[in-house]
């Protein structure tokens, strides 16, 4: 009979019914002080034993010490440091002064000091140079000088001049200016430089190569990816992303296999610094599908397509920043007293507060027109217009075109009004229309005229060779080519 057995027909003897399981299960808080009490807590202290008998030993790691320096090689090691004396360092080897030492009364100027100054935003040229330390007979010279070669507003902000103050004979008075130089352009250098006595102007023309930079490439698993590591910059990536993500789903409708093509506007001068433009084409072949082509044309910067046709321009901003006091619908008319359409919307906005073109156009009407007082009228193309009323005073004139967001008069209260507001209305086809239940899209058609020379600028663009940026420079041709000695190869071989 096993031990389990035993203990079945024990505790049925004794008519004890717990079940053999729970038998196993010691409650310390109960029977406190009985054998079975005692025998649960000699098992609890034997189980902890237990443990801490096998419990792993971690040991802490100790690190090295560190090694005390003396003070005969601390000495050595500061004589070995190389720190800048402006900063306060007292590194480098010491000397102790002998008798060849002769105190000065005053100590020693520098005979130049060459600096660089930095012009700002809102910055002039007489400004930089008094900071940097020019006298002002020079710095009237220098800027006679500069303006008979250039236009002082043409210098960009953030130009840098490297200036170079000659030695001067009394500490008090200011160094002369012995240079002055700064990239004008990006392809003119203009030096000033004093020649014996007086101050005098230097131009350098740089020979700069403005061939486009065309990269092409296989689109893999990322368009943004395969173009950044054929060369491309970032900004020309993001500007091709976006001219073909407005013609194209670049998550659908572009695959591993296509091929990207761009075009951008590059100059590099011989001097070595490049200047990357904006895109100028971006093309995209697609394995079964029509190729797309888009151009940057016009002083607006859009892409058109091969066909002329520019992009989708969707949605309308507020005319006015202002909140809407009447809508469109039927209503009895605040001064007629009588029940009769509104045409349009009103917003309530202050007088002399600029109304903008909520998409570009051309001024259709521009002057006074009945109730409407003084009142702008904008077509948009495709049959559509705007209508814009009681204007206190007009910007734009008729024939001329307008952009998006571009100003053309104030709100006022001209007319049949009874404050200032302002009375906006939308046409379809010359009928006035709900404002808010017209989806408006436009798209931007090349005239006859206009499309000829844009087909004619896409062909010779793309003649341009993938990389042919980064050919040689003409300068760089004509240099002779050095002749290449016997002893210059065999030194140069691999052993």
């Amino acid at each position: 009979m096993g031990t389990a057995r035993k203990i079945r027909a024990k505790a049925a003897a004794s008519g004890d019914d717990t079940p053999l399981a729970a038998r196993w299960v010691s409650d310390l808080g109960a029977d406190i002080g009985s054998p079975r009490w005692f025998r649960s807590l000699g098992l609890l202290v034997a189980l902890v034993a237990v443990t801490f008998a096998f419990w792993p030993d971690f040991s802490a790691l100790h690190a090295a010490a560190p090694v005390r320096l003396s003070d005969e090689e601390r000495d050595e090691y500061r004589s070995q440091m190389i720190t800048p004396l402006a900063l306060g360092a007292d590194s480098g080897r010491r000397m102790a002064p002998t008798r060849l030492v002769v105190p000065l009364a005053n100590a020693p100027e520098r005979p130049v000091v060459e600096l660089t100054a930095t012009i700002g935003k809102d910055d002039t040229l007489p400004d930089l140079l008094r900071r940097a330390g020019v006298s002002g007979m020079d710095s009237e010279r220098v800027e006679a000088l500069i303006g008979g070669a250039l236009p002082a507003g043409d210098i960009k902000d953030g130009t840098a001049f490297d200036i170079t103050l000659g030695r001067r004979t009394n500490p008090s008075q200011p160094r002369p200016l012995e240079k002055l130089s700064f990239r004008a352009r990006f392809d003119l250098e203009l030096t000033v430089a004093r020649e014996g006595g007086p101050l005098a102007l230097e131009r350098r023309n740089i020979l700069v190569d403005d061939t486009p930079l065309r990269i092409t490439g296989t689109v893999g698993s990322s368009l943004y990816r395969a173009a950044r590591a054929a060369g491309a910059p970032a900004k020309s990536v993001q500007q091709y992303l976006k001219a073909i993500g407005a013609q194209l789903d670049l998550n659908r409708q572009v695959g591993a296999g296509d091929t990207f093509d761009m075009i951008i506007d590059y100059k590099r001068a011989e001097t070595g610094e490049v200047e990357v433009g904006d895109v100028l084409y971006a093309g995209l072949s697609r394995k079964g599908s029509a190729r797309a082509q888009l151009l940057r044309w016009g002083k607006d910067g859009r892409f058109y397509d091969a066909d002329g046709e520019g992009e989708l321009r969707e949605g309308l901003i507020k005319p006015v920043n202002a909140p809407v006091g009447s809508g469109y619908g039927m209503r009895r008319h605040p001064i007629l007293k009588i029940n009769r359409m509104h045409k349009g919307l009103d917003f309530r906005a202050r007088s002399g507060l600029p109304i903008y073109a909520v998409t570009d156009g051309t001024v259709a009407m521009a002057g006074r027109n009945g109730g409407y007082g003084n009142y702008v009228k904008l077509n948009h193309g495709g049959g559509l217009g705007t209508g814009y009323a009681h204007m206190s005073r007009i910007a734009v004139r008729r024939g001329q075109h307008v952009k998006r967001g571009q100003v053309i008069g104030y709100v006022g209260s001209t007319g049949l009004s009874t404050g200032a507001h302002l009375h906006y209305e939308l046409y379809r086809n010359g009928r006035a229309v709900n404002p808010n239940s017209v989806n408006f899209v436009v798209r931007q058609q090349l005239s006859s005229a206009e499309l000829r020379q844009f087909r004619q600028q896409l062909v010779e663009l793309k003649k341009v060779k993938p990389g042919a940026a980064l050919e040689p420079l003409a300068a760089e041709k004509d240099q002779p080519v050095k002749e290449v000695r016997e002893a210059d190869l065999l030194s140069n071989a691999p052993e």
